[in-house]
């Protein structure tokens, strides 16, 4: 079985993770409501889909 000779710092571990980054959210214009809302989400105004879903 595989020994490693050295622990590994804290700094090698954190730099295998750089997948976990920031993501801008996806931002469409809404042609029914004449706004923008972000994908599958309520919009301000309570539209979902063409759709009042709150008051």
């Amino acid at each position: 079985m595989a020994v490693p000779a050295r622990k590994t710092s804290k700094m090698k571990k954190r730099l295998r993770r750089t997948h976990q980054k920031v993501e801008r959210p996806e931002i469409s214009f809404d042609e029914s409501l004449g706004d923008y809302r972000r994908s599958h989400h309520v919009s301000l105004k309570g539209y979902y889909k063409g759709k009042k879903v709150m008051k």
